[in-house]
């Protein structure tokens, strides 16, 4: 006999909120204090020698760091260009990864076995072991010293990782979900999109998160595949402002404030998602 579904006890709840306060007490104490640091240097008077103790609020405040830091580092245009491959590359490269993860998900076991061995066989291979490769066929095409390069690697998801994640949280779901799904007659496109999809939202914020910060914090591309100062990303852009002098430290650190924040941004967006999300019954975890 099938014993009767019992809900999450009070401990168990209780523990996850500890647990959750206790991982965001870590977060703040490891993390607040640099990022203190950061704003306060970016708002001191450039041309200044550096201060000999960290200073939380320097004397005096000044934006100026700010203004010459988007003047001579260009960084209005790196910015747009940032935004501009993260626009497409970050939900492309979830898309194909939730549809290969849904795939390997509903493959035969065996079949499934073979590709997630792959996977984990293609993760074991450095990235700079794929730089000559890639820049030559680039190169073949044409597509050097443009965006393109930056973006097409969403068109395979990215990493093989995040098509695992997908494929672990597609799986977890439970079987009777599917055959519910093939009794009502739902192609496999309709199973993913209306029903598997918004089951594994939490998955989809994490990856979007990630990726969206691997993105816009990639500086070896840019550095092999862009020539033109006119298509530089926020990462080579602030590699320009690193050369200026020492007692400029406020530029380059006001830039680092902007390259920043829309990261910081997207994770107070997605961390509801992190912490709370609905379960396939319909209760709140």
């Amino acid at each position: 006999m099938r014993g009767r579904a019992s809900g999450p006890s009070p401990l168990s709840g209780a523990a996850g909120r500890l647990w959750r306060t206790l991982g965001a007490a870590f977060v703040i104490l490891v993390f607040v204090p640099p990022l203190l640091l950061l704003v306060s240097g970016s708002l001191t008077e450039p041309g200044l020698p550096p201060s000999p103790t960290p200073q939380l609020v320097p004397d005096p405040v000044s934006g100026t760091g700010y203004r010459q830091a988007v003047e001579i580092g260009g960084l209005l245009r790196a910015s747009v260009n940032s935004v501009l491959v993260a626009v497409v590359a970050v939900p492309l490269s979830v898309l194909v990864a939730s549809l290969a993860g849904f795939a390997l998900a509903r493959l035969a076991p065996r079949t499934t076995a073979t590709v997630v061995a792959a996977s984990l066989v293609a993760l074991m291979v450095p990235a700079t072991a794929l730089l000559v490769p890639r820049f030559a066929i680039f190169r073949a095409l044409g597509l050097t010293d443009t965006l393109v390069p930056l973006i097409a690697p969403a068109l395979l998801g990215t990493s093989p990782l995040y098509v695992l994640v997908y494929y672990l949280a597609f799986r977890a779901l439970p079987a009777d979900l599917y055959d519910a799904c093939l009794v009502e007659d739902l192609s496999p496109m309709r199973t993913w999109w209306r029903v598997a999809l918004p089951l594994v939202r939490p998955v989809t914020a994490a990856l979007t998160a990630l990726t969206f910060v691997l993105t816009w914090s990639n500086f070896l591309d840019p550095l092999i595949y862009v020539y033109g100062r006119d298509l530089f990303t926020l990462p080579l852009a602030l590699r320009s402002l690193s050369v200026l002098d020492p007692t400029n430290f406020p530029v380059f650190l006001a830039g680092a404030v902007l390259a920043t924040a829309p990261a910081l941004l997207v994770f107070v967006l997605a961390q509801r998602r992190f912490l709370h999300h609905d379960d396939p019954t319909g209760r709140d975890r």
